[in-house]
């Protein structure tokens, strides 16, 4: 019996987007999966359809003229990847596709029909650089259309966290399952907490999360503690900032190259406590329930976080470790002056506990059962 086909199109580097990956892992075996995104294959059994990020200065200011003129079909046109996909995709049929990005779910529709087409959201997408009041003016809107006009046409939709599902619903009427970016299973025990409490910290570079609180509060903390942080974007100028700082606090704050996914999370299982502050700097981060909260969990660390609603719950539901009271300097610096080894140890059996049900295999059924459903809809 032949497999039902499914295309599975992320504009983003595949073989480094975890919650693709999971996609893919999820489908191999039961459907003919072709992946269309960034960067090279990630397995030998799924067809893979490669774009590159690149687009020309003539087809950016055409974009942005479009958009100051709210002529977003027009802009629209100007979407480098979608131009690439669509050529690349054109006479290909498909019997269902999953679209992981607002601009990518005309790609996959034209593939599978919106209605055998599940958008997974990701993030709250108008509220992504909200604290830049130019992105508001021109992008803003841009993604308000494409919510409605393509998005609300899908036949199913999923996002990352309760809250954002919420606002989705409320103001563009589109119903999403929450499928949280939760970590694979993985069969590890806590380690020992000695006398130097061991902080981790796994994440980008961008401005808008402001490291620095973390990096400052750690160096001046009263505490024996330490922090490793695996950081990606270390090219950018503002990671060069960073990596400054790092210099002048002294030994105790490292920067770190990224670890691969892959091995990301038996690294982090050699420390005591993951941070995550994510500062409420634009909406999208208020809403925010990132993978970093699963990955700590799944690497059996106790969790300092600041007071991100989701974050929170999750923490205080399975008391994985310490909620700050705010996301400045002083208020991280306070939860971790009080850090101390036997919290510290309690909190990695809570988070080894918390690990059989706050993982992908918990949770992929929700993305599953709307793939399947989708196909039985179409038979």
């Amino acid at each position: 019996m032949t497999k039902p086909s499914l295309l599975i199109v992320s504009f983003s580097d595949i073989a480094n987007d975890a919650r693709v990956k999971k996609q893919i892992g999820l489908f191999a075996e039961k459907y003919r999966v072709t992946t269309c995104g960034r960067g090279p294959a990630i397995r030998e059994d799924v067809e893979h359809i490669q774009l590159s990020a690149a687009g020309s200065r003539a087809g950016a200011i055409g974009q942005a003229i479009c958009l100051r003129m709210h002529a977003w079909r027009a802009a629209f046109l100007f979407e480098p990847e979608v131009k690439q996909a669509r050529r690349l995709l054109k006479g290909r049929s498909f019997d269902v596709a999953i679209a992981n990005d607002v601009e990518s779910v005309v790609v996959a529709a034209e593939a599978a029909g919106y209605d055998r087409t599940l958008s997974d959201l990701h993030e709250y997408w108008p509220g992504l650089h909200d604290q830049n009041p130019s992105w508001v003016k021109l992008r803003r809107p841009f993604y308000n259309w494409m919510i409605r006009r393509y998005v609300a046409r899908a036949g199913a939709a999923i996002t990352v966290s309760q809250a954002i599902a919420d606002r989705y619903l409320r103001e563009f009427g589109i119903a999403c399952n929450v499928v949280h970016n939760a970590t694979p299973k993985h069969d590890l025990s806590p380690t020992a907490v000695g006398a130097n409490i061991r902080i981790v910290h796994s994440g980008g570079t961008q401005p808008n999360r402001q490291p620095e609180v973390m990096m400052r509060a750690v160096a001046n903390s009263s505490a024996p503690v330490s922090m490793d942080m695996y950081l990606t974007g270390q090219g950018t100028e503002y990671a060069r900032t960073l990596i400054k700082l790092a210099d002048e606090l002294g030994d105790r704050v490292t920067i770190l190259p990224p670890k691969p996914y892959d091995e990301l999370i038996a690294a982090l299982n050699q420390y005591d406590v993951g941070i995550h502050i994510l500062p409420p700097t634009n909406t999208n981060n208020v809403l925010a329930l990132p993978n970093k909260l699963f990955d700590y969990v799944q690497a059996r660390l106790a969790v300092v976080a600041g007071p991100t609603p989701d974050i929170q719950h999750r923490v205080e539901e399975f008391d994985l470790g310490v909620i700050t009271d705010g996301f400045d300097e002083a208020d991280v610096q306070r939860a971790v002056d009080a850090l101390t080894p036997a919290a510290v140890t309690e909190w990695k059996h809570n988070a080894h506990r918390a690990a059989q049900v706050l993982n992908a295999e918990y949770e992929l059924p929700v993305l599953r059962d709307a793939i399947d459903g989708l196909l039985k809809a179409r038979r």
